[in-house]
């Protein structure tokens, strides 16, 4: 799979948005929307191959982490990400604005920490080298983890990684223990590693979204609205056409076809009707967005309680 070169990336992102501004005054440039490879996020990207997401509306734009998403939120070379909730709520803490317009996914064993297969099913924890995302899920993931097994940060040899470079990390034997998602997740099961905890312990605590920063809700609502839609409409085609959708995504998820219903496995897809329940106040989401940020809060995740009340946005669900 290749990997963007971050400086010649954010070059493209800002002339991009240049020319776009330059070449039509009336009508907004598209809605730059920022993703890593994630099985939750392939809709968009099928939507796209599908040719119902139009490059004039919505560029979708792949980068290496979410950190990388957020900053560039931050710098405003993009308009929108796809995100964990927790990533979004460090996102507002740290300065930024943002909208939730769309539910991806609630992961249920998509996310997960693993071991290599070199180290014993009986053997302790402690003093082992373990890679994880600073400032992303990876951050959360972890501290679940480490409360689970009555375990401290101080207890490992701690080593930034990515989620994109994880699965090398623990191939290579850089890192003991890894924390990790999909597809990587596979990958890493075929190779041999073993499960220590995954997300099916913590429901509600990682879900997927598409957030947008709210000084463009006016000024691209057109372009949201499409992107939105057609995350549900491939989501649709994704499930009545498994087989065609799956041989349209496995090249991007670095996958063969047959794996691609596997890596799904760990994830509830919400619908349309879904989603807007989940919008709704008093919501299980609702309730599960203050828990979430009280919990990372205890955890040093986040500095501060940020107000929920506007995050999520349904009109362009209608």
């Amino acid at each position: 799979m290749h990997s963007p070169n971050r400086r010649l990336l954010l070059q493209t992102l800002a002339l991009g948005g240049a020319m776009g501004l330059a070449g039509c005054v009336s009508a907004p440039p598209p809605l730059r929307v920022g993703s890593i490879v994630f099985p939750g996020y392939e809709p968009l990207f099928l939507a796209r191959d599908l040719g119902w997401l139009h490059s004039d509306q919505v560029r979708l734009i792949e980068l290496l982490s979410s950190q990388d998403s957020l900053r560039a939120l931050a710098s405003k070379q993009l308009e929108a990400a796809m995100l964990t909730l927790d990533e979004v709520l460090s996102g507002i803490s740290e300065g930024l604005d943002l909208r939730v317009v769309a539910i991806l996914d609630r992961s249920e064993g998509a996310d997960a920490v693993v071991v290599h297969p070199r180290v014993p099913n009986d053997a302790a924890l402690a003093g082992l080298t373990l890679a994880y995302e600073e400032g992303a899920v990876g951050a959360l993931m972890l501290a679940e983890f480490l409360r689970a097994h009555k375990l401290k940060p101080e207890h490992f040899k701690r080593v930034p990684t990515t989620l994109m470079e994880s699965a090398a990390a623990l191939r290579s034997g850089s890192a003991d223990v890894v924390v990790t998602g999909e597809p990587w997740l596979s990958q890493l099961e075929a190779f041999g590693a073993r499960r220590l905890f995954d997300s099916r312990a913590i429901p509600w605590r990682i879900i997927d979204l598409l957030a947008v920063r709210a000084d463009v809700l006016t000024s691209h609502g057109h372009h949201i609205r499409h992107a939105v839609h057609s995350h549900y409409s491939a989501l649709g085609f994704w499930q009545r056409r498994p087989e065609e959708a799956a041989r349209r995504v496995a090249p991007r998820l670095d996958l063969p076809v047959e794996q691609v219903a596997t890596v799904l496995r760990g994830l509830i897809q919400p619908d349309l009707d879904t989603t807007r329940r989940w919008f709704q106040p008093g919501s299980e989401l609702a309730r599960q967005v203050e828990a979430l940020q009280q919990q990372m809060v205890r955890d040093g995740l986040l500095s501060r309680s940020v107000p929920t009340g506007t995050l999520f946005d349904p009109r362009f669900l209608d």
